[in-house]
């Protein structure tokens, strides 16, 4: 029996076991990791360079696409790595390193969209007190308190389980380092903390659910009240996007931790992982940018411009 100290490095899940098939995923991870970066840096480099976007929701949407490059990107590299060259090793640090970005990614992710969706509340209930609550200062405030809010969360998750002793071998069933893959391997049975992390975690998740349903309750109340339909398009295609992303990270995410273990299997772990932290990088930016026509313009503008310059 090995324990943790003594464990150098870890296996992770090979996606393929004939070489046609580990090319394949390679090409289809590459495809989908540029697609992310194309995506999300456009977003990134048009909100940055266009001053008419230089708007809360914009703000934080800059912010959401910071988290979503981060987090295909602590996953995605190591995995197209291992598939080109055959492999399954990840060093005992990088797993730990990779088991704290996701979990940082992912929560700023969620914490992030519950900050949009206050924006969008806001715009549509309270207009007229839009620019007090939403100035310069306060929303930064906020994007700083979600980033914080998701360090301070990852920290004590990762700091737990790498505490534990792990005695069951060092080969996991994910194609990247997770928090319950790594707990499978642990021969301790004293999981009080990571009990109380969970509890917290579901509280924490749970709150900001509340509060975005409750929030969009009174959008859609405040949207079908206005008596134009340019007004009520108008607000429809700032929103939609915003609860799409919300649905597609949300269903994903929950259903994958919170399945019953008899429906637990490789083929379905993974394909649920790839679901919650790598396909919606890759989508966010083509939902944001089909529905909001201010964003639209600003990437094509930006990628005219580019195309002209050369």
């Amino acid at each position: 029996m090995s324990n943790s100290s003594s464990i150098s490095h870890f296996l992770l899940l090979a996606l393929a076991d004939t070489r046609q098939l580990q090319l394949l995923h390679f090409c289809l991870l590459l495809g989908i990791s540029l697609a992310a970066l194309l995506g999300n840096g456009l977003i990134i480099s048009a909100i940055a360079c266009g001053h008419h976007l230089h708007m809360p929701m914009f703000f934080f949407l800059l912010n959401l696409a910071l988290s979503d490059l981060g987090s295909i990107g602590t996953t995605v590299p190591k995995a197209m790595h291992n598939s080109l060259w055959d492999t399954r090793d990840i060093s005992y640090t990088g797993c730990a390193a990779q088991v704290f970005l996701i979990f940082f990614f992912l929560s700023a992710e969620y914490f992030l969209l519950t900050i949009m969706c206050y924006d969008r509340y806001v715009s549509i209930c309270k207009p007229l007190h839009y620019e007090t609550l939403l100035g310069s200062t306060a929303c930064v405030h906020m994007a700083a308190a979600a980033w914080a809010s998701a360090f301070l969360y990852s920290l004590p998750h990762t700091a737990n389980t790498f505490s534990l002793p792990l005695c069951h071998g060092n080969a996991l069933g994910q194609f990247f380092c997770e928090i319950p893959q790594i707990l499978k391997l642990s021969c301790s049975k004293s999981y009080l903390r990571e009990f109380g992390l969970l509890v917290f975690s579901i509280c924490l998740a749970f709150g900001c659910f509340m509060f975005i349903v409750f929030s969009y309750v009174q959008i859609f109340r405040a949207v079908f009240r206005i008596p134009s339909e340019q007004g009520q398009h108008k607000a429809f295609s700032t929103c939609l996007p915003h609860l799409a992303v919300i649905c597609l990270f949300l269903s994903t995410s929950t259903f994958y931790y919170l399945k019953p273990p008899s429906m637990s299997s490789p083929s379905l772990d993974v394909a649920l992982s790839l679901l919650y932290s790598v396909v919606p990088p890759a989508l966010n930016p083509l939902i944001y940018s089909l529905r909001n026509q201010e964003l639209r313009a600003a990437v094509w503008r930006l990628m005219t411009g580019c195309f002209q310059k050369h």
